[in-house]
């Protein structure tokens, strides 16, 4: 069963997302905590340090992680890579004071799925984590452009030799796919195509699988280094 659909059978279970906090300030991480059990989240554990992070989430198994990157001892682009490591159907997003563009980077690259600055406001907090439980790849405002460019910079390197065979893409998964490329989201894919959400979100599931692939973010750099960003 998918991440996916094990959320879509929460949801119609009436069980909410299972969210786990880590920041290293108390204040921060309580305040945080209750926005999203207010909003009828399911806040399943804290953390205020990259290890316990990494020894809780693989406790209590929540499905986002929202993560602060200024941790101390483990930091949080580590604590973020095991995380995903040891379970990757965790989605990770990212709650940072910084916007740096090397943060973000750093970041994307050791598996968090979204990013988002502490300047938020609370709904668009609640926004982002809902769409990251669904698969959705959120970044604050400008800083998707700069994963985007980043994953075109890396396609304009040297290939390594001897690349794997690719699977078989079905047309329709293509298509879902370049649109993924291009950064739009489950509900701006589904409106194009003229499809349900669940569809898109079948399609995209289906073609990780495919490609063993891990999240939204590894699909999208697959796509740009297959140049299937050009064109839509």
């Amino acid at each position: 069963m998918t991440t996916d659909q094990s959320i879509d059978q929460q949801a119609a279970a009436g069980r909410p997302v299972r969210v786990m906090v880590v920041d290293d300030h108390p204040m921060w991480r309580d305040a945080v905590s209750r926005d999203l059990a207010e909003a009828g989240l399911d806040v399943v554990a804290t953390a205020g340090d990259g290890e316990e992070a990494v020894r809780r989430a693989r406790a209590c198994s929540p499905q986002v992680v929202v993560l602060d990157l200024n941790l101390p001892g483990l930091s949080g682009a580590e604590a973020c890579r095991q995380v995903v490591a040891n379970d990757p159907s965790v989605r990770v997003l990212v709650l940072s004071a910084s916007g740096e563009h090397a943060d973000v980077l750093e970041a994307v690259k050791s598996g968090a799925t979204g990013y988002l600055v502490k300047s938020a406001g609370r709904e668009e907090l609640l926004d982002a984590v809902r769409r990251t439980a669904v698969g959705d790849a959120v970044f604050t405002p400008g800083l998707a452009g700069l994963v985007l460019g980043e994953f075109r910079r890396l396609a304009a390197e040297p290939p390594a030799p001897a690349a794997p065979v690719v699977p078989q893409l079905t047309a329709r998964e293509t298509e879902v796919l370049r649109m993924v490329a291009k950064g739009l989201s489950y509900k701006q894919i589904a409106d194009r195509l003229v499809l349900s959400h669940r569809t898109v979100q079948n399609h995209v599931q289906n073609t990780l699988g495919k490609l063993q692939l891990h999240n939204r973010v590894e699909l999208v750099r697959y796509a740009i280094e297959q140049g299937l960003d050009d064109g839509i």
